[in-house]
This record gives C-alpha cells, structure tokens and sequence, in this order.
C-alpha cells in the first residue's frame, strides 16, 4: 500500500524557525544574564571589588565605582542597548531587563549610569532617525561609549527637568542652539548627545525636535561650554553636570526625524523608558528584602518572630506584583506596540511609589542594622532609599505620567471597559514567542486597555470553575471583585472632563481618580494566568515574566 507524507509548507516552515530563533534570544539573554552575575561576582564579598562594600564606599566617595564600570564596558554591556540588525544584542525589552538585573540588584546606580541612560538617550533615534544616524549611534554604544539624553522643560520640573535648549533654523541650513542646562547625567563622558530642543516658541505638540550631536564637533567648532558637576542627594556615585551652548551651529543632519518631532518621539519612546526603570527597579529592591530576611533570621536559632511574617511576606508579595505588572508591559512593547502607551505610564506610576511602601516596611524589620550604612549585609536600604527618587525623577516623574493617563480614562470607560477583546494570551505565557521590538511602530494614547479586557474574560471563565474550590475559587471570588470595582470606576471616569481639559483639574479628582485606576497590579498577572487555570488541563500555568 502506499503512503503519503504531508510535507511543511514554506510558511510552517518559516514560522517554526522564526519560533526556533526566538526561543533561541531568550536562552541567550538568560546565559548573558548568568555571564554578568559570575563577572560580578559575590555581592557580599568584602574582598570583591564589584562587591556591595566596593560599590557602597564609591557612593560614599561619590565616584562612579571605576573597576566596575570597566569590568561592564569589556562585557560588552552596550551591545545591548542596540538593535540586532545594528550589530547589537536588544531584541525585546523583557529580555534586555532580565540581562541588566545582575546589576541592578547590586546598584542602581551604576544601571543607570554605566547603562540604560544611553538606551533612553538613543530611543528617539532608533524611532526616527536616518539609517546614518542609526549606524552612527550603534557605532558609539558598541565601542563602549555613552549617549546622554538632554530633556525638553516639563511644566512640573526638577533639577533634571529644568531648562531647555532653543534651536532657531538659519538661513543655510542647519540651526543656531543655544541655552543653558544644569543637570545632566554623564554630561562630562558622553560620546553622543540627544537634545530635545525648543524649534518654536509657540507651545503646542510641534514645538520641540530631537538633534543627534557630536559633542566632540561641537567642542571643536566652539559655542559649547561644560559645566562644573553637580552633587545630588541620591546617586551620589553618578556624574551629573551641565552644559552651555552659546549660538553654536549645528548641521541639518543633526535633525532625528522632522522638524517639531519631539514631543511625539518623547510620548513614544518613553514608555520603553517607563517600563525598563519599573522592571529594573524592583530587581534592586530585592536586594532591600534579602537583607531584612538576614537582619530578621541572623543569630537566631528560633522561628523568625511573627512580628516580620506580615511585612516580609508583605513586600515579597509586592515585589512579585510589581514584577509581574511590568513583566506583561515590557512583553506588550513587542506584542502590542501600538496599545502600551497608557500602560507603561501607569506601570510607572505605580510601581515606584509600591517600592517605597516596601522600603519603609523594611526598615522597621532591619531595625538598628539599617544604620550599618556602607555594609554588603545591611547598607542596601540606605542607598536604595537615596537612589530611588532620583531614578523615578520624583514629583516630576509622577506628573508626567499622570498627564498621560488622565487625559485617557474617560476614553476608556466609553469606548474600552467590557467592550474591548483579550490580548492574545502570548502576552502572559513564559517562554512564548514574541517579535522583535520596533521603536518604529510604538504609538501613542488610543491603545485602549487590554488589561480590563483580560480580567473581564478571566472573571467570566473562573466564575464556572468556582465550585471546584480551593484556588480557582479565590481567584474567582477576587476577579469578580476587581470586575466590580471596574465598574463602578467606569461611572466616575464618565463624569471626567474631555481630553486635556481634564489636567486642569484644581480639587485633584483627577488625579485621585487616576491613581485608583492605576493600583490594579494583580490584574496583569493574576487573571492573566488565569486564563489558562481556568481549563482543567492546565491547573498550574506559568506566570506571566520568569525570573
């Protein structure tokens, strides 16, 4: 008899090795990941220059830890902060935090510093930028270099945030720039400059543009001026100065994108931006938690007093909501680029001000021993506390991201809530295939929330599995109960004023009413997974980000 073979199409074909390669990144970024933890070797070595102790006394000095940051240059750190097809190592943005937590958890500081600052620097020009400039950019971080991003002027500034640079268009070409900015991260050592300039006086969404510069150029043609650094209260160890430009000429090849870009390349690029400090952040606060778990197990030879259980199993339990919320937001930068705006803002939002709840709690079971400031055991609360503010930019920080969700609720809860169709379910599976990150398709606002969408779904599925008791029971009883907050959140968000009038909001309803919407983190891991616990083929599904 005989038989017949069903041969793979072109497009099976394809599509498995396109999921081959993808599983392939991911096992790659964890051996990457693993790489960095054995460079760095044993946080509480006192003898290991890459140790706390070391990175702790360079804070202290208020120097960037020196050895360290040569020991991540020659690891090639700054590949990833590249696109793939530049040469580079960045594929998606939940695989390039799980290769930066190794150091995260010993310094966030040095993350910021000696890493991700370039990527925020560069985002606009990976967004928009020519294929010249892209080339020049990738250039730079492959070699070990920095890019430093200079902010535009926020309405709720800071020190970071406050000033501008101005970019009046001449008559050749090109643009006369000039302005002054105090405070800037690695201002003095950059290699590469992204300036968000004022190109028009009027205010209104065209009024900035981005400009890729060579500060080496700049310095050699005159009109640039460095200025003296500046001590800041957290971060000590980072190199913030400022710089002065005086009608100092730069090309129009200089130009990211179209002229009055800037404001749309920020609201696009930032939510990567949001998402990596959130994600990244929570990997230096467990730092904070293993110490309090030491400072509360150390010298006893009893159960840990039950006066700890509630705060330690408390922070874990945030840490782990804080992981997961911005676990699926960096997954949906890939996922579902065009429909992540809100999220990321909201992730943002949320989870440092979660941190700082933890923080707290964990200096009251650290006790005496959170004074030992400097020490790999104990010295981590310290600096966190100090670090965090100046990670999240603050008041600022929060502002911003309130100016992004506020303007939207209404939106939502007409157009979204108990209308809108579940993500699909790759977003919350471990190890599930993902594309690449494209800074060229991120969009702005009008993504909807896909998030109310899954838990809607999940409380539908669990509440007819409910009788089987035990867990998806519990899981049930508080997706109806999120279910129903959402609802009556929708009548308060209806009542909001349209679109921006919304931010002239003087009682701070507004605002309160944004904070309530964002404090829904079990909702993006919680009903996420279930809705594959809802099937009895599956009663432990995977969580939505592995660690």
């Amino acid at each position: 008899m005989a038989t017949t073979t069903e041969t793979p199409t072109r497009t099976e074909s394809g599509a498995a090795g396109r999921s081959a390669a993808r599983a392939a990144e991911e096992t790659d970024a964890l051996r990457r990941a693993a790489r960095l933890e054995a460079l760095l070797g044993d946080p509480y070595d006192g003898a290991n220059p890459h140790g706390l102790g070391a990175l702790f006394a360079a804070d202290e000095r208020r120097e960037p830890p020196a050895a360290t940051e040569r020991l991540l240059v020659g690891a090639g750190l700054g590949a990833e902060f590249v696109p793939a097809e530049f040469g580079g190592r960045l594929t998606r943005a939940d695989l390039l935090v799980k290769v930066l937590r190794p150091v995260f958890r010993r310094d966030l500081a040095l993350g910021f510093g000696s890493g991700i600052t370039s990527l925020f620097a560069t985002s606009a020009v990976w967004a928009a930028g020519s294929t010249a400039q892209r080339r020049a950019t990738a250039d730079v971080l492959l070699a070990g270099g920095r890019a430093s991003i200079v902010h535009h002027e926020l309405a709720h500034a800071n020190a970071i945030l406050r000033d501008e640079f101005t970019a009046a268009p001449l008559a050749g070409g090109g643009f006369s720039l000039s302005g002054r900015k105090d405070v800037i991260i690695n201002a003095a050592r950059a290699q590469a400059y992204v300036v968000y300039a004022r190109t028009d006086r009027a205010r209104s969404p065209l009024s900035h543009s981005v400009l890729l510069l060579d500060p080496e150029e700049l310095t050699a043609a005159g009109g640039l001026a460095r200025l003296p650094r500046v001590p800041t209260a957290g971060m000590r160890g980072s190199l913030f100065s400022g710089l002065r430009f005086t009608d100092c000429e730069v090309p129009g090849s200089a130009l990211v994108g179209r002229v009055g870009e800037g404001v749309a390349l920020a609201l696009r690029t930032y939510q990567v931006n949001r998402c990596v400090i959130a994600a990244t952040a929570v990997a230096a606060a467990g730092t904070v938690l293993h110490s309090a778990v030491r400072a509360a197990t150390t010298g006893r030879s009893r159960p840990v007093a039950r006066r700890f259980h509630k705060p330690l199993a408390g922070v874990f339990a945030d840490l782990l909501a804080c992981d997961s919320m911005a676990g699926v937001a960096l997954r949906s930068l890939s996922l579902l680029p065009d429909r992540t705006h809100v999220l990321a803002a909201a992730v943002k939002y949320v989870v440092p001000d979660l941190l700082r709840e933890s923080l707290e709690e964990l200096a009251a079971v650290l006790g005496s021993r959170g004074y030992q400031h400097g020490t790999p055991e104990y010295g981590a609360l310290d600096k966190l506390s100090r670090d965090l503010p100046v990670a999240g930019l603050g008041h600022a920080g929060t502002a911003a991201c309130q100016a992004v969700i506020v303007p939207q609720l209404r939106a939502l809860a007409e157009r979204a809530w108990f209308k809108e169709e579940e993500p699909p379910s790759e977003l919350f599976r471990s190890g599930a295939s993902l594309p690449h990150l494209d800074y060229r398709l991120l969009g702005i606002a009008d993504g909807g929330d896909f998030l109310a969408a899954s838990l809607v779904g999940s409380a539908a599925r669990l509440a007819e599995v409910r009788g089987v008791g035990g867990q998806l029971a519990v899981l049930a009883d508080l997706a109806e109960a999120f279910v129903t907050e959402l609802r009556a959140l929708r009548e308060q968000c209806r009542a909001i004023p349209q679109g921006a009038a919304a931010l002239a909001d003087p009682l701070g309803a507004c605002s309160a009413t944004a904070t309530r919407w964002c404090s829904r983190p079990p909702r993006s891991w919680a009903h996420g997974r279930a809705r594959t616990a809802a099937s009895p083929s599956s009663p432990r599904p995977p969580g939505p980000c592995s660690r």
